[in-house]
């Protein structure tokens, strides 16, 4: 039923700061990201440990448990509820408003939450606080009587009935009362056998109102409207609603006093509101804050034990402060925050067994290659953006007003927070890697656009070379241009004859020509079919391998001996490199990334890397014993 990131201890001793619980709703992929900034607010002001309750799809539950895994805020636990299994529940009650049948789950609380939890605040999504949580939790102790439901008046004119001929909204008391913001006393519901009555007043009125208009706001209004005495009406600043038409403004005389906004119209941030800029500007705050800063231990409250962190802590502790390479070393550690599937994703891999993702990592300043390798790559395709929390807002604007990528649902962007100050290059290939969902993987850089049709010539090389039950690399030759605006070549013959007038180069020709010389590109020319080619020192090709193959080692960062070090763990495990005589890429031209520019120029960088380098074949040793000799000898002849 749920996933535990934490234990779940309720009891608290008068010593422990009290832990305030949360729970939200929340499926897909938009309401996923958009809880995020709830969650930043809520912690921004908070003093107390908390506990989220979340009741998701699998699609959510994918993303913010390894967000959640990858933040390692402290105090703050973290358990999911699966949604699927709660449908049937509300299923039956037809609802036309755009949350769909999660809009429902609020009323299963009292079920789906664990049975000894006693309260619990409530959100939608599309919350942001502007002041402590723990201040909305006090309001509990105000409680009187038999009132089990905080909830504030709602601010529209809705259910007056009023807003058109022949609206008819569900029965309310008065104005109604908005559920983007509930106080549960949950044991208190259960007694009154809540189940039972909200079910029978839904039975009830939908043999009249035929579905609900505003999901289950519509169902807790109908209740109340029979049992006013259940509900404790908050003042408004608890949930100021900035949908248009409402009397939001009534609520505070000044903006200081506001404690809750509620962006509840599909609008969102251009409705209309005399303050609505203040609104925005604190939105924006908490949509752009850098998330790392909210990883600070609370004071006077110390936290729960947590295996991942004090793990993370013994290991960096072990590291020498001295040793001029720390700053590399600690980067193997770090762990960076991450959001999975950042936009939209749908795609289902073929069903030959034959499907490719191209996998590929970038920073902000390489985003306008996305659109090109889209147009040249029809296939699905995963990647890494290392950004920091402004930049995958830039991002979101720039993808959404692309038409090339939003017209692609088959493209997964995981969004690898920043942190420190390397380029963790293969930790983002890591992490794009780790979520391909076809057999078949093309590892490839940004910066280069494969030839059209690529995409279907190597799921053909697939079933022609067997690479199902073969272990083997297949090598698409790189070649590069210095030219911003190239005519790209549509075939091989067009490629040879842009080689032959200088207007293209094998990969690296001018600078590290090891790196692609066993490529043979001379073979390659006149190539009918594939051909083996042998690993040799500094070899760095881009190849398509299966999904099951070694990822990339972290402790290079930056630039230098990233693929290299990959190549050569392939070459250990008796991958065969197959030369596909068909295929290629193209490098485009670039400024040059920050990490090259500090390798060129800093002494230090290139002294660490020599070292790491050495480590790592040192590694390869130990691990492959006799047959990873070659590597040391081929290291010291080069």
């Amino acid at each position: 039923m749920f996933l535990n990131l934490g234990t779940r201890s309720r009891s608290q001793t008068s010593r422990e700061p009290l832990t305030i619980h949360v729970a939200i709703v929340c499926a897909g992929y938009n309401a996923s990201r958009d809880v995020v900034t709830l969650v930043k607010s809520v912690l921004f002001h908070r003093r107390n440990p908390l506990h989220f309750h979340f009741i998701t799809d699998s699609i959510a539950q994918q993303i913010l448990s390894s967000l959640f895994h990858t933040w390692m805020v402290p105090a703050v636990k973290v358990d999911f509820y699966d949604a699927d299994e709660l449908k049937s529940e509300v299923s039956w009650i037809p609802n036309k408003h755009y949350s769909g049948i999660y809009g429902l789950m609020k009323l299963v609380l009292t079920k789906t939450l664990p049975s000894d939890l006693q309260r619990v605040i409530v959100l939608d999504t599309d919350i942001t606080f502007a002041t402590d949580i723990a201040e909305l939790w006090a309001v509990f102790h105000k409680f009187k009587g038999q009132q089990v439901l905080g909830l504030v008046e709602n601010q529209s004119d809705w259910y007056l009935g009023n807003l058109w001929k022949n609206h008819r909204p569900w029965p309310a008391l008065g104005r109604g009362f908005n559920t983007g913001v509930i106080l549960l006393l949950l044991d208190r519901l259960r007694k009154l056998r809540w189940e039972q009555m909200w079910r029978l007043t839904a039975e009830r009125e939908l043999m009249s109102m035929l579905s609900t208009s505003l999901a289950d706001q519509d169902i807790f209004n109908a209740v109340i409207k029979q049992n006013p005495f259940l509900v404790h009406q908050l003042p408004c600043f608890w949930n100021v609603q900035l949908s248009d038409h409402t009397r939001s403004e009534k609520c505070y005389k000044d903006v200081s006093d506001l404690k809750v906004i509620h962006w509840n119209s599909p609008k969102k941030l251009r409705v209309k509101n005399k303050h609505v800029e203040f609104f925005r500007n604190l939105y924006l705050t908490f949509l752009e804050y850098d998330g790392n800063l909210l990883r600070r231990e609370l004071f006077g409250c110390p936290s729960e034990a947590d295996h991942n962190s004090e793990n993370l802590q013994k290991t960096l502790s072990e590291l020498d402060e001295d040793d001029p390479c720390y700053e590399f070393r600690r980067e193997r550690f770090t762990v960076h925050r991450t959001h999975l599937y950042f936009l939209h994703y749908e795609y289902e891999p073929s069903s030959d067994n034959t499907d490719v993702t191209l996998v590929a990592q970038l920073s902000m300043d390489r985003l306008q290659m996305l659109e090109a390798i889209c147009k040249h790559w029809e296939g699905p395709i995963s990647l890494a953006l290392y950004l920091s929390d402004a930049e995958a807002q830039q991002f979101l604007r720039y993808a959404q007003g692309s038409e090339v990528l939003m017209s692609r649902g088959n493209v997964g962007y995981h969004i690898v927070y920043k942190e420190g100050q390397f380029y963790p290059v293969n930790l983002l290939r890591n992490v794009a890697m780790r979520h391909v969902n076809t057999p078949y993987m093309f590892l490839s850089d940004i910066d280069f656009l494969p030839m059209y049709g690529l995409y279907e010539y190597l799921r053909k090389s697939v079933v022609q070379l067997d690479m199902a039950n073969a272990k083997k690399a297949l090598v698409v030759p790189a070649f590069e241009t210095l030219r911003y605006r190239l005519s790209y070549p549509k075939s091989k013959a067009e490629l040879l004859s842009q080689l032959d007038m200088g207007t293209l180069f094998t990969f690296r020709y001018h600078v590290w020509t090891k790196g692609h010389a066993p490529t043979n590109f001379a073979k390659w020319r006149t190539a009918t079919t594939p051909y083996r080619v042998q690993w040799e020192a500094d070899f760095e090709p881009y190849v398509m391998v299966r999904r099951d193959s070694p990822e990339y080692d972290r402790r290079f960062v930056g630039f230098g001996w990233n693929k290299v070090a990959h190549i050569m763990e392939l070459d250990a495990q008796e991958y065969e490199f197959v030369v596909l005589p068909n295929a290629y890429m193209i490098h485009m031209p670039h400024a040059p990334s920050f990490d090259i520019t500090k390798f060129r120029s800093n002494k230090q960088y290139r002294v660490c890397l020599k070292t790491l380098k050495e480590e790592f074949q040192q590694n390869m040793s130990r691990r492959y014993g006799f047959a990873a000799l070659k590597y040391m000898t081929a290291e010291n002849n080069s």
